[in-house]
Formats: C-alpha cells, sequence, structure tokens
C-alpha cells in the first residue's frame, strides 16, 4: 500500500513528518464537512521544508495521508497527550478551529478506528521502528527528529499568538540533557524567530514513544508556525520565508548530528 515513503540516510538522523499527508479515501472524504474537505490541519509543506536534510544523510519517512484518515501522532489507545486541554484524537472528529470534521452523523465507529489503525498507523510505525533500529545497530545510537508545525494562532487549541519555533522533548525525558543544552544554544544564539522550549507542544506520542535515550535513542520534536515559511490563509508556500527559517533548522540538525 502507498501508506509512506522512507528515504534511508547515512548519518544517526531520522526526520519524520507525520502530518504531512493530505491524501483521504473517497469512502472517508463523502461523509467530510465542507471545510474539513480542505484538510486544513495539515503540516503543509513540512516535507519540503526539511527536503535539505537528505543532504546531511538524514533518513526521512513521509506519509501520504492526512491525519483525519489516522492521526500517526497518537496512541493506538487514543489517550490525551494533554490531559485537560482541548486537542484532537487518533481519528479526529474536531479541528483544529473547534468546527467538525465530519458531517452529522459521519463520525467512525469503533471498528472502523480500529481498521484504520491496522491498515495506516501500523505499518507507518513498523517502518520508523525499524529503521531507528537499523540507523542504531549501524551507528551505535539514533536520533529522531520530529517536524511539525502548525497555525500560529488557534483559540481553540492555546492562547495567545504560538512561537515561532517550539522544541518538545518531553521535559527532557526524551533526549539527553546535552542534547536538549545544545539545541537551547543554537535557538538562543539567533535573533530571527521566538522560541520556546517544552511550552505547549512538549512532543507527541512519537517523540514520548520512541525517545529513549538511556537506549542509544534520543528524540526531539519541533513545532514551527506556519508563518515562518508559507502564507496561512491560502497555504502558499513561501520560498523567501521559508530559506530564511530553513537556515536556523539546518543549524539545529547540524548539531544534533554533533552531539550524536
Amino acid at each position: 500500500m502507498d501508506i509512506f515513503t522512507l528515504h534511508r540516510g547515512t548519518a544517526p538522523l531520522l526526520v519524520s513528518v507525520p502530518h504531512e499527508g493530505t491524501r483521504i479515501p473517497a469512502d472517508i472524504a463523502s461523509r467530510l464537512s465542507e471545510s474539513a474537505r480542505r484538510v486544513p490541519d495539515t503540516d503543509w509543506h513540512i516535507a519540503r521544508l526539511y527536503a535539505f536534510a537528505r543532504g546531511l544523510g538524514a533518513s526521512m519517512i513521509v506519509p501520504t495521508h492526512s491525519r483525519y484518515v489516522v492521526d500517526l501522532n497518537r496512541s493506538e489507545d487514543d489517550v490525551s497527550l494533554y490531559p485537560g486541554q482541548n486537542t484532537t484524537g487518533l481519528c479526529p472528529v474536531v479541528q483544529f478551529t473547534g468546527e467538525p470534521v465530519y458531517l452529522k452523523g459521519g463520525e467512525p465507529d469503533e471498528a472502523e478506528v480500529r481498521a484504520r489503525v491496522d491498515r495506516y498507523w501500523r505499518p507507518y510505525h513498523a517502518a520508523l521502528r525499524e529503521e531507528l533500529d537499523r540507523i542504531r545497530a549501524e551507528h551505535g545510537r539514533a536520533v529522531l527528529w520530529e517536524g511539525h508545525s502548525i497555525r500560529g494562532e488557534l483559540p481553540f487549541l492555546f492562547e495567545g499568538r504560538l512561537p515561532d519555533l517550539n522544541l518538545g522533548t518531553a521535559a527532557g525525558a526524551s533526549c539527553s540533557p546535552a542534547l536538549q543544552a545544545r539545541l537551547e544554544g543554537v535557538l538562543a544564539a539567533q535573533d530571527d524567530y521566538g522560541f520556546v522550549v517544552n511550552g505547549r507542544f512538549k512532543g507527541g506520542h512519537i517523540t514520548r514513544h520512541y525517545g529513549d535515550p538511556g537506549n542509544g535513542i534520543e528524540a526531539v520534536q519541533l513545532e514551527t508556525s506556519q508563518r515562518t515559511y508559507m502564507d496561512e490563509d491560502s497555504y502558499v508556500y513561501d520560498n523567501a520565508r521559508a530559506t530564511r527559517v530553513q537556515g536556523v533548522i539546518r543549524q539545529l540538525l547540524e548539531a544534533t548530528l554533533q552531539a550524536a
């Protein structure tokens, strides 16, 4: 099945972009609300933003299907990542704006959710685990970099304006203190973008589940505000903006490789 693409690199780094996909099977698309059919909660162009990482030797895994089919960055038991806060689930029924994903009565039942997990979620995670294990076996350690992006203002999910760059390490549990300090140093040394570490986005299921620094696998999530590289309303990629923020992201990945 055409569920993802995997590029195998030569460096101890795997870039995962689990919300890049936009494809929705026809039987699901026919039940979506009009606004949801535009798949607005996609991490737009994030694989393009990170394309340079292949030149650094990084592996990259990119899914084809939308998070509205199944959210690859949620656990299969759908436990909330941020208890007490508005969020979306494994097979989202609400958009980031609070609007419904489905027409009335079109929501998936538990049997459909399980079927989607088997068809789309499990193969992606199996490939992710296999690639991390391959990298660790070859290099003695591996770093998983979770590339994400989101609209900078979404009152349903968070108050105010999200910082430009949001680094998450599961509050320090998913990577070594040395790697986190190195990355914080890169962010502190630049003046172009506001940033926060372990703020509203501390890392999703993938960062928290696979990050195991004691066993040679570190994981970091970077949630990038989409205003830094695209037009948030039209979803159009902005080369000038993207090139500028890529400079900082490149420094972060290079620092990660140096640490690894």
